[in-house]
C-alpha cells in the first residue's frame, strides 16, 4: 500500500492516524547474508481502535511489533506516535508476550505492579492502580496468589494487567494466546474485547489465526510472505460488542474466506 493511499484511507475513516507508518524497511544482517524482513510498509492506526496483523510465519510481524514498542531500530522509512518519530522505548507503550513471563516467586499483585519499581511509580499509587486492574481484569480475590495457582488464562489477564499499571497509551500483543486451548483462547478473546472496549486503549494485536484476526479486529492488517509487506488492510463491518455467535455471520466468513485465500498455499495458520 503506498503513502499516498494510506493516508487517502485515513481521510475516508474520517480520523488521524495515531500511529503512522511510511516505507519503513528493515534489513537484519550484512551484504549478501542479510536478511530483508520487512519492506516498503505503509499504514495508518487510529487512536482507540484495534487493529490485528496476519501473515505466514517468518513475515516480520514480531518484528513491526518490536519496531513500534521501540525495542528495535529501523534502516529505512518513518514511524509516527501521537507526531513524535519512535526511536527506542516509550513509556506510552504497554507489550505483552506470548508467553505471561510472571516471577514465578512474586504474587499476582506485586508481578502487576514491577513496572512501577522500573519506571519509578510511588508504591502507593501503583497499588491502587493494579487493584483497579486487577478489577477490571477479573482477578479480583487472586491478587495473593503465586503464578502456579493460577490457569494459564488467568496468568495472561495477570500479565495484560501489568502492560496496563503504567498506563500507555497503546497496547502491543505478539500472540498473547497462542499456547492456550481453544476454548480458553475463546474465552480470553471476549475478555480482550471487553477490556479493550473499558479501556479505550489502542491495541495492536498479531495472530496467526484468522478467525481470531477478524473477531478482534476493527481492521485486519494481511502481511506477504518475507520481505513482509501489507499486502491488504480489511475492515471488519461487525458490531460491538462481539459474542462468538457473530461467527456465523455472512460477514465474517467473507471476511475470513477473502484472508485465507490469500494464503492458501500456506500451512502456518491455526
Amino acid at each position: 500500500m503506498s503513502t499516498n493511499h494510506a493516508r487517502a484511507a485515513a481521510s475516508e475513516r474520517g480520523r488521524p492516524d495515531y500511529i503512522r507508518i511510511e516505507g519503513l524497511s528493515k534489513h537484519f544482517g550484512d551484504g549478501g547474508e542479510g536478511v530483508l524482513a520487512l519492506k516498503d510498509i505503509d499504514c495508518g492506526i487510529e487512536q482507540g481502535s484495534f487493529v490485528t496483523i496476519v501473515g505466514p510465519s517468518g513475515c516480520g510481524k514480531s518484528t513491526l511489533l518490536r519496531i513500534l514498542a521501540g525495542l528495535l531500530d529501523y534502516d529505512i522509512g518513518r514511524v509516527v506516535l501521537d507526531g513524535q518519530p519512535i526511536r527506542g522505548t516509550r513509556r506510552d507503550v504497554g507489550v505483552v508476550l506470548q508467553s505471561s513471563i510472571l516471577l514465578p516467586w512474586r504474587t499476582i499483585l506485586e508481578n502487576v505492579m514491577l513496572p512501577a519499581e522500573v519506571l519509578g511509580i510511588p508504591a502507593k499509587q501503583a497499588r491502587e492502580r493494579a487493584m483497579q486492574l486487577l478489577q477490571m481484569v477479573r482477578l479480583e480475590g487472586f491478587e495473593h496468589k503465586l503464578p502456579r495457582q493460577l490457569s494459564g488464562g488467568m496468568q495472561q489477564r495477570a500479565s495484560i494487567a501489568r502492560a496496563l499499571l503504567h498506563d500507555p497509551k497503546i497496547l502491543l500483543m505478539d500472540e498473547p494466546f497462542g499456547a492456550l486451548d481453544a476454548m480458553t483462547r475463546e474465552r480470553m478473546n471476549l475478555e480482550l474485547q471487553r477490556i479493550w472496549m473499558e479501556s479505550g486503549k489502542t491495541v495492536v494485536l498479531i495472530t496467526h489465526s484468522i478467525p481470531e484476526a477478524v473477531f478482534l479486529g476493527d481492521r485486519v492488517f494481511v502481511m506477504s510472505p518475507r520481505p513482509g509487506t501489507l499486502e491488504r488492510v480489511l475492515p471488519v463491518d461487525l458490531p460491538r460488542p462481539r459474542s462468538m455467535d457473530v461467527m456465523s455471520h455472512p460477514s465474517f466468513a467473507a471476511a475470513s474466506a477473502s484472508i485465507r485465500e490469500r494464503f492458501s498455499h500456506a500451512a502456518s495458520f491455526d
